[in-house]
């Protein structure tokens, strides 16, 4: 039998990845963690001990967090498992998190796991990377079932918000991402995706028409029957990227 493992598989990725492990009690309180996470977290002068692991994470982020402890508490067996990226600079952590019980079965506490994804998901520029620009996303981390699905980000023909969340659509259907649309944003190729909604990133590779309705204007996918709104203020940008004149786009 060959041993050998595919460095495209999970198990390859999960071989390559560095794990941290973070025990919290039931007060969400940092009580042990290991050295990786250590080195990771912004913990203060590296002392995290007794404060509540959400006051590690600005404050946009933490609904996200208590939501993914929040899971922990879910009674279905085997919830699926969450992604998110934390505020630690050019890193991606793929998290879970799994209630702790005693010989009684009462909850003691929670244990978060995460591991560090980055060099799976991003782009690598040749050189010395500057500390101020984000390295760009090559795969989105994606839920289906019980997998972390990565999505190859040239296949995405747009991204979806719904509320703190995303869902991820290919010419194969929609993917659950629990990362902000801000968040993938600012992480893919700014000369390939354009935010043209608030709620909406588009891979202008699949723009297909400009769809002018009563002074609406909307933008038609290859594949996709519907088309996806774009914003009065985003409408400029979205005509100068596609190389079309507004007197052009109006007729």
């Amino acid at each position: 039998m060959d041993a050998r493992v595919s460095m495209g598989s999970p198990l390859y990725l999960l071989e390559r990845s560095d794990v941290g492990l973070v025990q919290l009690d039931r007060e969400m309180k940092v009580v042990a963690m290991n050295s990786f996470a250590r080195r990771v977290l912004p913990v203060e002068d590296k002392q995290p001990f007794q404060k509540v692991v959400l006051s590690f994470h600005p404050e946009r982020s933490q609904p996200k967090v208590k939501f993914l402890i929040d899971q922990a508490e879910c009674p279905v067996s085997n919830p699926p498992p969450m992604t998110m990226i934390i505020n630690i600079p050019e890193r991606v952590l793929l998290v879970k998190v799994t209630k702790m019980s005693d010989e009684r079965g009462e909850a003691v506490g929670h244990t978060l796991v995460f591991y560090d994804i980055t060099d799976a998901v991003m782009h690598h520029e040749p050189g010395v990377q500057r500390p101020d620009v984000k390295r760009q996303l090559l795969k989105i981390p994606t839920v289906a079932a019980n997998r972390i699905v990565l999505v190859d980000a040239s296949t995405v023909r747009y991204i979806r918000a719904e509320g703190h969340y995303t869902w991820v659509h290919t010419a194969q259907g929609s993917s659950f991402c629990n990362l902000a649309i801000g968040d993938l944003e600012g992480r893919l190729d700014s000369n390939v995706f354009l935010r043209i909604h608030r709620s909406c990133v588009a891979n202008l590779d699949f723009a297909e028409q400009i769809v002018r309705d009563d002074g609406r204007v909307s933008l038609k996918l290859q594949g996709d029957e519907r088309a996806l709104p774009v914003a009065r203020t985003s409408v400029p940008r979205l005509l100068q990227r596609l190389g079309i004149a507004e007197a052009a786009a109006e007729r």
